[in-house]
């Protein structure tokens, strides 16, 4: 009953209260340490209370919680060094760490937690140290195993072709070799040992990526922008075109180059993602997968029914036409093809002027030309511009909220023995085996010479206030108007005396 009010409390709106009643429940708490603390039993989602106000964002409970856990090792002056226990914030050994929950919520506010201390020190930590030199190698080593792809697509095995054309517009000189003839020189062995790179990459690939979608889930691995969810999709669907490719070669399957080309064009753009480990580039990426998820989707069923209208116009128009004089229409895919190059106005209109057109073909043409390129690419336009104007009021935040995920994923994926756990031992300093972060503050002079002031007037107060209460209670029962009215001369001179404090305060600051 305890450990679910405390969780209903770190959900309550007035946060002041939820704190002072945080603390009273745990004063009758008979475990405050070890397991069968209250504040360590999970609601039925995991969440322990401090996970609970992290996710839902509640910024003032977490500092209060922050508050309790921290230990002030040493203070002179306005320096001050403090120990923070990392339980439940380190994603050292958790299942549901705690990092990985802040930056998976859809919650807005609880990313502002990723500034608060210590959890911003922690990070830095992790990714100045570890993370960035491993995502840069990790980064360096994707593009050279893409490169020797590469190479294995541009050479890869084909022949003359050795059969007559069936038709005029037939273009193809050469043909894919059977697997008997594909590795017989020096250069095919060569290709061959990239080849088995690419196969045993694109395997790897997948085994990294299936544990993490069975763990987390496929709709919140894929759906979280933060997450990297539309580049995890790339490099699965990567790696089962690798594999496709390869059964194609084994069976001597015509056709390899439709799964190869769909290869290259997903592996070079998943080069993307390792822009999110640079301030420069990170914030661009998730605009682009915005815009692409977000209005470019919604953009491209408008455009799939003016393409289909409109080609469908085309390729009756030209119907009865000879196709040698005017080929862009010749069939219904051309046409297809056609009018999606006219919708985005990489070519111009076709026209033979050797010959007479339809006129119908005018009329369409410029009722096209008004619709697409005047009407619905400038709508395309100030789409993006608002999506890039209200991603640009966050990027910073969402960049570092990137780097979060990025430090918990190589974190759980690397061996311990290349990532050490951060923090120190509480064994040094006699608190036990939990692992905590120093963090050195440095107070403003002016501030804590304001501070010192603060306090030395309070105490003024203090003292007279007291002295008056000492009175008016010894002689309450004699002279109670007398009284009463030099305990208020009395609290008229103390709030002289401090009104003459405050006027020193604030000349001095």
């Amino acid at each position: 009953i305890g450990n679910t009010v405390l969780h209903i409390l770190v959900l309550q709106p007035n946060k002041m209260f939820a704190c002072h009643m945080y603390s009273l429940i745990l004063s009758y708490d008979r475990n405050k340490e070890g397991p069968g603390s209250l504040e360590l039993i999970p609601n039925n989602e995991g969440l322990t209370p401090f996970k609970l106000a992290g996710v839902e964002g509640n910024t003032v409970m977490f500092q209060y919680l922050m508050q309790k856990r921290k230990h002030n090792l040493w203070s002179f002056g306005p320096l001050t060094t403090v120990l923070y226990d990392l339980t439940e914030i380190d994603s050292w050994a958790e299942d549901q760490s705690f990092l990985e929950l802040i930056v998976s919520t859809k919650r807005r506010e609880a990313r502002q937690i990723l500034d608060l201390t210590p959890v911003k020190e922690l990070v830095s930590l992790k990714w100045n140290m570890y993370g960035r030199p491993y995502f840069c190698f990790l980064g360096l080593f994707y593009i050279l195993y893409m490169v020797c792809f590469t190479m294995c697509c541009v050479y890869r095995p084909l022949k003359p072709r050795t059969g007559n054309k069936t038709s005029s517009r037939d273009n193809t000189i050469y043909v894919q070799k059977m697997l008997q003839e594909s590795y017989i020189t020096y250069e095919d062995e060569l290709r061959l040992v990239g080849e088995l790179i690419t196969v045993i990459g694109a395997v790897v690939i997948l085994i990294l990526e299936i544990p993490d979608i069975l763990r987390v889930g496929a709709a919140k691995y894929f759906g979280q922008t933060i997450l990297g969810g539309p580049f995890h999709i790339i490099v699965i669907t990567y790696a089962c075109m690798i594999l496709v490719t390869m059964v194609m070669r084994l069976t001597s399957t015509t056709g390899e180059v439709v799964p190869m080309s769909f290869a290259l064009v997903l592996g070079w753009c998943n080069v993307m993602y390792f822009a999110r480990g640079f301030q420069m580039l990170g914030p661009f990426t998730i605009m682009i997968q915005k815009m692409i998820f977000g209005d470019l989707m919604r953009f491209c069923w408008l455009m799939a029914v003016v393409i289909l209208g409109f080609a469908s116009a085309f390729y009756i128009i030209f119907q009865t036409e000879n196709p040698e004089n005017l080929g862009q229409f010749y069939n219904y895919p051309m046409s297809l093809f056609t009018t999606f190059e006219l919708f985005l106005t990489i070519i111009d209109g076709p026209a033979n002027y050797d010959v007479d057109l339809p006129f119908m073909y005018s009329v369409v043409y410029f009722a096209f030309a008004i619709i697409a390129t005047l009407l619905m690419l400038n709508l395309l336009i100030a789409m993006m511009g608002d999506t890039h104007w209200r991603v640009a009021h966050e990027r910073d935040e969402l960049w570092r909220a990137q780097v979060v995920a990025t430090t918990v994923m190589l974190e759980r994926k690397l061996p311990r023995c290349l990532w050490p756990r951060s923090g120190i031992c509480g064994r040094e300093y006699g608190l036990g085996d939990r692992w905590y972060l120093r963090v050195e503050d440095r107070v403003d002079p002016n501030k804590h010479k304001m501070m010192r002031y603060t306090e030395a007037f309070k105490a003024q107060d203090r003292d007279t206030y007291d002295k008056g209460l000492e009175k008016l209670e010894i002689n309450r029962d004699i002279l109670y108007k007398k009284e009463l009215s030099a305990l208020s001369l009395s609290r008229s001179t103390s709030r002289t005396s401090s009104y003459r404090g405050w006027e020193i305060l604030r000349r001095n600051t």
